[in-house]
């Protein structure tokens, strides 16, 4: 019998096709969720108004949660299909309340010289992209929690909500890194004011910047024992570690730059002149340093 037949011959496929069903729809609420909590007519502002700014930053939660149900799907199958609905709920329902909370705490307190949502409804796309790349980066934190911490218990619950916690924190203090270079480059400004502007291109780096701490934050996943006798101990290790990948990633991002980028002034073409084009390199050079930590460490 082939693998195929296998999989067709037993429960498998009955428990991929709940998953799936369950997957979608919390895709699907994502968007309504959004337009409640926000009190956002979704409609109105991608069909009538046509705000791109706003379909970017409800695209970057949508795949955010797509990435949290990731993690929610992989690993080993409940014994029941019951227990396979109630995981596959709690923690999908879980993902899209953390992203959820995740980009108020942004908002509220990273971006806290803006008005996020009225910005996007001037259709800043600036914004917009910072708001995308803030949902993708919490969700990829999320899922490696997700996939770190298995089981329905309690403390399973408070494992996730520890790493969310921890992973804004580390977005916090990165982002005031990134404030402080701005600001000494740029006298007499700040990068939130550059959003607020539109910079495309700072939004861009900015934003690349995020999802590549992100990326490298979640080796910690692979090098921490998930120990629920001395979570607090687990928890204490994993944000130590993700520290240590957050100055390594930095430092061999900067080294990358001026290696690829040679001759190229990388804060004046962007800070000053939006070059999106600049921006988008600087962007990819973050990701892909990341990836590449990830494969050499993991």
């Amino acid at each position: 019998m082939s693998v195929f037949e296998t999989i067709l011959s037993s429960d498998l496929l009955l428990f991929l096709a709940v998953d799936l069903i369950i997957a979608l729809a919390l895709l699907s609420a994502m968007r309504f969720f959004t337009g409640a909590v926000d009190n956002i007519d979704t409609i109105d502002e991608l069909a009538t108004r046509d705000n791109f700014a706003f379909g970017i930053s409800l695209a970057g939660a949508i795949f955010g949660l797509g990435i949290v149900l990731s993690g929610a799907i992989s690993g080993e199958k409940a014994a029941t299909l019951p227990l396979e609905i109630l995981g596959m709920s709690l923690y999908g329902f879980a993902g899209l309340v953390l992203i959820k909370l995740g980009r108020w705490i942004h908002d509220r307190v990273s971006l806290n010289q803006l008005d996020k949502n009225t910005e996007i409804a001037q259709r800043n796309v600036a914004v917009a992209i910072v708001d995308a790349c803030a949902s993708i980066a919490t969700a990829i934190i999320i899922r490696s929690t997700l996939v770190w911490a298995e089981g329905l218990e309690f403390i399973t619950f408070i494992a996730i909500c520890s790493g969310f916690l921890i992973s804004q924190t580390i977005m916090l203090l990165m982002t005031r890194y990134r404030e402080h270079r701005y600001s000494r480059g740029n006298l007499g400004t700040t990068m939130q004011q550059a959003f607020k502007d539109n910079n495309i291109a700072v939004a861009l780096r900015h934003g690349g910047y995020l999802i590549g701490v992100a990326i490298s934050v979640t080796i910690a996943s692979n090098y921490i024992y998930y120990d629920t006798a001395n979570l607090m101990t687990s928890l204490g290790s994993w944000m130590l570690f993700s520290l240590v990948m957050l100055t390594t990633f930095t430092i061999l991002a900067i080294i990358a730059k001026k290696i690829i980028l040679n001759g190229v002034n990388i804060n004046k073409e962007v800070d000053l002149q939006n070059n999106v084009g600049v921006a988008a390199m600087d962007m990819a050079i973050n990701l892909s340093i990341a990836f590449i930590l990830m494969a050499l460490l993991i």
